[in-house]
């Protein structure tokens, strides 16, 4: 597996992992209604794509497939991370959030983690700040505002 930087032509890729990912690997924590307002599979590609480019954006790629992706902006707010389905447990997403964390410099990283990725966090060193719930197309959906302080040393 290696880390690359984002390229334009992921986006769709990208929001295809998103959505499988999603329905598949946090089905044990969301009812079908929930997953189904949280990944749509319509995605508005211009914006993610901007948000991406604006982002540091890393993607995992093993044998030329994309495996998984994540983002973090200047302030340290770690967007997205998500590991296709079939590449759980392969040490991907810390690979991923290693970088993401080392790129904002020692600065105090905050994610809104799904209840699904909340333990893959905190064994990683975040702390919840709050439980939250998202109302998306009136359907609650519960996640976890979550920090972590970093080495100030990068």
């Amino acid at each position: 597996m290696q880390l690359r930087k984002y390229r334009i032509s992921d986006c769709e890729h990208l929001a295809e992992l998103f959505y499988h990912t999603v329905h598949s690997v946090n089905e044990k924590d969301y009812t079908k209604e929930q997953l189904d307002v949280w990944a749509t599979g319509t995605i508005d590609l211009k914006k993610w794509d901007e948000s991406f480019l604006k982002h540091h954006t890393v993607v995992a790629v093993e044998n030329n497939v994309i495996v998984g992706f994540g983002d973090i902006d200047d302030s340290g707010y770690l967007d997205r991370l998500f590991v296709h389905k079939d590449h759980q447990g392969e040490g991907i997403a810390s690979a991923i959030c290693n970088e993401l964390e080392y790129s904002v410099g020692g600065k105090k990283i905050t994610t809104h983690s799904s209840i699904t990725a909340r333990p893959f966090f905190e064994h990683r060193g975040y702390r919840v700040i709050r439980e939250q719930t998202v109302i998306r197309n009136g359907i609650p959906l519960t996640n976890f505002i979550m920090e972590k302080e970093t080495d100030s040393s990068f």
